[in-house]
């Protein structure tokens, strides 16, 4: 690579490999923090499960220590800027209505959709309560508490489990959710309705008593609901279900409330510290935990006896407990390859039980999990939609495709309902000429991306840019056909794009929606981070091998596509960028890196590269720490357009990250503010956020977190890589980063060798789910 100047100040160009590493060793400043709030970093639920472990200050008298709720009111306040922020960027209620041209109410896209989920949730709840026995669904344990308790107790007596459960019987298909019937734009939503005056004001004086903040009675009552005050008395460790409550203050609360009765073992405190903990790991992406991992975090929390508040959470329904078979116990492969005598080893295998592991989950990922496989063996047991003369049109797309990698697609989507794709940015256009193959034959097909950026690149390589859609917008109503007198979607054929960010429970509403008969083509990049939430559904379903998978054979272009190729495999390679596609810039401090920062995306990249302030998005590992999301934007604020932020701390001009629901961002730009909410212009859709909801959902967006980027690309991008921010890296977070950029890379390297050693040995965080069992035993 040339060493050309990009910078007026002597930042040079180099290989982000180990073979060009910066000449100056990254030196870190005593004087910052250790570490910034990373979002890769993920937290292990067993041993320190949220970094503090069991409370050192609690008395040997079993009282639980009277830790103050003084903080909760603060993360409540920063809403999204909790440690949970890697998962919903942003907390609290969507909103819940908006004004239509007409004057009616109708739904905002985002509270639609959320609908959407709260019916099918409600909808399953009642199809599992009107089965008699426990629901036998892939290698489920559930039902009745006895059910439940006993294969705890089998399973961890070391009984040999029963391992293989039939599939229920296939049931007809239910009305999918219903939805506005009419499509429309994103519109402005009004503030939530909240729980009643009364109840809040009740609340607040059960929350005064016990010492804690009154900024959290509207939260508290709108979790707990009308009867909320009552519930706190009772059970004081209800708190913790409240989002920002941590579980040392909601045991001060309880000792304030409950005096001398308070102590670590009661059987409340244990019920709310399990369901903390299983809540917490959803926002990590797991839907369920290991009971060993459970076990030691309530140790750590200094409960007395986890094994009986595990039973109990499970007798009272307060979680469901699953057994998984395992392919193979640790290490019996192998012991299977190094002697073959056939004889012994035959009557060890027959009388070996099968390993299995012992989950627990909360019932709505649960039941989402059930519904979403179940939905996925309908579409692959539905097979083609017709055959004869359908069948030489799909032949005949194949062989006028742009590519071989998309015949290939056209031909698996003519055979199967359902099927798996992957590759990178450039193969997008494969699914998109399967739907317009499609289109072409009188379909309806859509292709659904992840965001309004996505839709907008998708729309660009079909022939019908109507038929590009949104996941959100399509089960909201307010993009694509709509849905039919039974409520499904109204379409033959949907390609998902960026499938790898479908949380369990997004998919579990979009397959649902598919009426019998309907193809589903999920196609994704399997090395970029995964969904904001709970769940691995993209992962799950390739490593189930549920459905035919095709790999492209499209490469990404250029030197940046080069470079991410090499990534996904674990090589950070020497590229070589002639035009300056990809430039380094070695810093030693994190002060140095918002310097070099601010000073490439304000005048290097746009005097060098041609490429404007407006299309370059800076991205970097965390929101905390000195070189995190917080500072940055502070220090591009100052730069691109100062300001007093009169309105709520934005200005006319200011780049902004829109957050309508949990895992949802769409970048924008702050317009005007009135008495109505905060304008914005989110890619020339206008937006007005309601006063009370800005500080929740709206942040600066000159600097993202790579996991608000999914999904989303540039015309040029700067990675910031702080040397505070080494032991958050990892191969999915640098793919995803890197890939960002469509024609240009900075990478502003601080982390010295940290960089190679996060891209060959630090893979993705693997995540805890039920969904590949649930589909084994539809595999083909």
């Amino acid at each position: 690579m040339s060493t050309d100047r990009l910078d007026t100040e002597a930042s040079t160009e180099a290989a982000p490999g180990a073979e060009a590493a910066p000449e100056t060793e990254t030196e870190a400043d005593p004087e910052t923090e250790a570490a910034p709030e990373t979002e890769s970093a993920s937290e292990t639920v067993s041993g320190t499960a949220d970094g503090s472990g069991g409370s050192d200050a609690e008395a040997a008298d079993g009282s639980t220590g009277d830790t103050e709720l003084s903080q909760a009111g603060a993360e409540e306040a920063d809403g999204a800027e909790s440690a949970e922020e890697t998962a919903t960027e942003a907390t609290g209620e969507t909103a819940a209505e908006a004004t239509g041209a007409a004057g009616a109410p109708a739904l905002s896209e985002a509270e639609a959709e959320l609908a959407a989920q709260r019916e099918l949730r409600a909808r399953i709840e009642q199809r599992k309560a009107e089965k008699d026995g426990p629901i036998q669904a892939g290698t489920k344990l559930s039902g009745r508490a006895a059910d439940l308790l006993a294969a705890v107790r089998a399973v961890e007596g070391g009984e040999k489990p029963s391992v293989h459960f039939p599939p229920p019987a296939p049931e007809p298909r239910r009305p999918a959710p219903a939805a506005p019937a009419e499509p429309h734009p994103v519109r402005p939503a009004a503030a939530p309705t909240g729980a009643a005056p009364e109840t809040v004001s009740s609340v607040r004086a059960v929350l005064a008593a016990g010492g804690a903040p009154e900024a959290l009675a509207v939260r508290a009552a709108g979790t707990l609901g009308e009867q909320a005050a009552d519930a706190l008395r009772e059970d004081p460790w209800q708190l913790l279900s409240v989002p920002g409550v941590r579980p040392e203050q909601a045991d001060g609360f309880a000792r304030a409330l409950l005096g001398a009765e308070c102590g670590p073992g009661d059987e409340r405190r244990a019920a709310a510290l399990v369901g903390w903990l299983l809540e917490r790991a959803a926002l990590q992406g797991h839907t369920a935990l290991e009971s060993d991992a459970v076990r030691a975090a309530l140790a750590e929390r200094s409960v007395p006896d986890p094994d009986g508040a595990l039973q109990s959470a499970v007798a009272d329904g307060a979680v469901l407990v699953f057994q998984d078979a395992l392919d193979t116990a640790p290490g019996a492969a192998a012991e299977r390859e190094g002697g073959q005598d056939a004889d012994a080893a035959g009557s060890e295998d027959e009388a070996a039980p099968q390993p299995v592991r012992v989950l627990l989950g909360l019932d709505r990922y649960a039941l989402a999990e059930e519904s979403l496989a179940d939905g996925l063996a309908r579409l692959l047991n539905a097979g083609a939609l017709a055959p004869g003369g359908e069948q030489a049109g799909w032949e005949r797309a194949a062989a006028d495709a742009p590519s071989p990698s998309a015949a290939e697609l056209i031909r698996a989507v003519a055979r199967d309902g359902l099927v798996a794709h992957t590759g990178g940015e450039a193969a997008r256009t494969e699914p998109a000429a399967v739907v317009t193959a499609a289109r072409a034959m009188g379909l309806r097909a859509y292709a659904a991306a992840h965001t309004p950026d996505g839709r907008r690149r998708l729309a660009a390589a079909l022939d019908d840019p109507a038929a590009a859609v949104t996941v959100s917008g399509l089960l909201a109503g307010s993009e694509g056909l709509g849905r039919d007198g039974e409520g499904a979607l109204a379409l033959d054929l949907l390609a998902v794009v960026d499938a790898p960010q479908l949380d369990v429970e997004s998919a579990a509403v979009l397959v649902e929606s598919l009426a019998d008969g309907s193809r589903l083509v999920l196609s994704g990049d399997p090395g970029v981070l995964g969904s904001a939430g709970a769940g691995q559904v993209f992962a799950d379903v390739l490593a189930a091998r549920a459905c035919p998978q095709l790999a492209s054979r499209t490469p990404d272009p250029g030197p940046i596509g080069e470079l991410v190729s090499g990534i996904g495999i674990g090589e950070l390679n020497q590229v070589a960028a002639p035009g300056r596609e990809v430039v380094i810039v070695p810093v030693r401090e994190p002060g140095e890196a918002v310097h070099r920062t601010v000073q490439l995306v304000a005048d290097s990249v746009p005097r060098a590269i041609g490429v404007p302030v407006s299309d370059t998005q800076v991205i970097t590992p965390g929101h905390g720490g000195p070189a995190g999301t917080r500072a940055l934007n502070v220090a591009l604020k100052e730069r691109l357009n100062p300001g007093p932020g009169r309105f709520g701390g934005f200005d006319p001009g200011d780049r902004v990250a829109y957050t309508p629901a949990p895992g949802r961002t769409l970048p924008g730009t702050v317009v005007s503010a009135d008495a109505d909410g905060l304008h914005l212009d989110c890619a020339g859709t206008p937006v007005v956020v309601p006063k009370d909801r800005v500080e929740a959902s709206v942040r600066h967006g000159w600097a993202l977190t790579a996991h608000q980027a999914a999904g989303l690309r540039w015309p040029a991008v700067v990675v910031v890589l702080p040397g505070d921010a080494a032991g958050g890296l990892s191969r999915p977070w640098i793919y995803t980063a890197f890939g960002r950029g469509e024609r240009h890379l900075s990478v502003v390297h601080g982390v010295d060798q940290a960089l190679p050693h996060a891209v060959a040995e630090v893979p993705a965080q693997p995540r805890t789910t039920r969904l590949r069992t649930l589909l084994r035993p539809a595999a083909v």
